[in-house]
């Protein structure tokens, strides 16, 4: 084949070669047309600072990918995409806006980043010293003397690591599960608990990254009782009125019903409380009896309770005497 025969008309030749090229192509793909799919994938964040720590966080994101067919239905069948979240340069916030880098395996596909998420981000606080109280109860008759936690040492003092707003009024409490009715208790490996002011700390599950933690996780219970009557019979009395009655009368008698009540509670308290006294009632303008429903102030005598809720005061209310003229000379 001579070279003249391959040079005469090449322009014609090479828009053929093309056009064959550009047809296989076009054959090839309407065979493996390009496509889109998504995946849920765990969400990693990175480089997180140590003194800091994330909640309300979300744990996965969709990525969205294209490309052929073929490549698409390989993604389905492996575990191929990685979504992470770097962390480094955040601060601390209850809104705060973080990027989204996902990526793939698959080198042929397009992977689109997903949208930047809102985390919370608080100061990591680290090994926090919390003395365990004791939680009991006595049992009718009793009186709780002494409670001691130990874990091993006593006081027990545990350590806990989290997030710096979770310690507003904190406290670790040991509980111990049964009524006290024994002059000595020893109960050991008793769960720790934390509250605080927005009640039980669950450190079960891991809501935070890193996890919260509590060093210590049990501890032992020593409650020492006596014997004692956790009820008494006690005297109601009435306050000074916080208004007299009105010009010219006065207070002849006070009635209160009931006299008396039954307490309950803790008899180390009982044994404090002899009477209680009543809220004033104010008689302004008075001219006449007057009777008035007050409720019985418990709460004012810490660690005891009553059944009757209410008592009643009558004020009887007479004009003040007149003085005779004294006689003439």
């Amino acid at each position: 084949m001579s070279w003249k025969l391959i040079t005469d008309d090449w322009r014609l030749k090479l828009l053929a070669i093309a056009l064959a090229v550009l047809m296989l192509g076009a054959v090839a793909f309407s065979q493996n047309p390009p496509t889109s799919d998504s995946q849920t994938v765990p969400l990693a964040y990175a480089n997180i600072p140590s003194n800091l720590i994330l909640l309300n966080f979300p744990s996965t994101a969709t990525v969205t990918y294209t490309g052929v067919a073929d490549e698409i239905t390989k993604a389905k069948k492996c575990s191929c995409f990685t979504a992470t979240v770097d962390v480094s340069h955040a601060k601390p916030g209850s809104n705060v806006q973080l990027n989204v880098v996902a990526k793939s395996t698959i080198t042929d596909l397009s992977v689109q980043n997903p949208q930047p998420i809102i985390v919370t981000i608080d100061t990591y606080v680290q090994g926090k010293d919390l003395q365990v109280q004791v939680s009991a109860h006595a049992a009718a008759g009793w009186s709780i003397t002494k409670t001691a936690a130990a874990c091993p040492n006593t006081p027990c003092v545990v350590h806990f690591s989290g997030p710096a707003s979770w310690l507003k009024n904190m406290t670790a409490t040991v509980t111990y599960p049964g009524a006290v009715n024994l002059g000595s208790i020893d109960s050991p490996n008793q769960p720790v608990q934390l509250t605080n002011t927005n009640g039980l700390v669950d450190l079960t599950t891991c809501r935070t990254d890193p996890c919260a933690t509590l060093d210590t996780l049990t501890a032992s219970i020593h409650i020492e009782a006596v014997p004692g009557s956790n009820s008494s019979t006690i005297v109601l009395l009435d306050s000074p009125p916080s208004h007299p009655p009105a010009s010219g009368y006065r207070i002849t008698a006070v009635t209160i019903t009931p006299n008396t009540v039954v307490i309950s509670g803790d008899p180390t308290a009982i044994g404090k409380v002899r009477s209680i006294i009543l809220p004033a009632v104010d008689l302004t303008g008075k001219t006449t009896d007057y009777t008035a429903t007050v409720n019985i102030p418990y709460e004012n005598y810490q660690g005891i309770t009553g059944t009757v809720a209410t008592a009643t005061v009558k004020y009887s209310i007479s004009p003040n005497p007149s003085v005779p003229p004294s006689p003439g000379p």
